[in-house]
């Protein structure tokens, strides 16, 4: 499941969330924020039937708050969150392989 989260909704989103939420801090600027965007889609459906499992795409311009809240330093920035607990982050545009695997560690 892909979800666009905002400052309103991401407590509810993600940390409310019980599951892994794996969370894409990006900017419509950012050359490999859209490199990564049909990855970070593509792996959404694959793990589209498992309901413990969340994607989350959240803008940081629009989001300056959530931003600054996750020390967001580099985009695109992959965060994953365990049942609202921050555990992993991935800076940088990663491969799919990679990203799966990372995903993969928390399944």
């Amino acid at each position: 499941m892909l979800v666009h989260a905002n400052e309103k909704t991401f407590d509810a989103e993600v940390i409310r969330f019980e599951g892994i939420a794996i969370v894409d801090f990006w900017a419509q600027w950012c050359g490999p924020c859209k490199m990564l965007g049909p990855i970070f889609e593509e792996l959404s459906n694959d793990y589209a039937d498992n309901p413990k499992i969340k994607f989350v795409k959240v803008d940081t311009d629009e989001n300056m708050e959530l931003s600054f809240k996750y020390k967001i330093r580099g985009i695109p920035c992959i965060k994953v969150f365990k049942n609202g607990e921050e555990i992993e982050t991935s800076i940088g545009l990663v491969p799919k392989e990679e990203l799966a695997a990372l995903i993969g560690k928390y399944i």
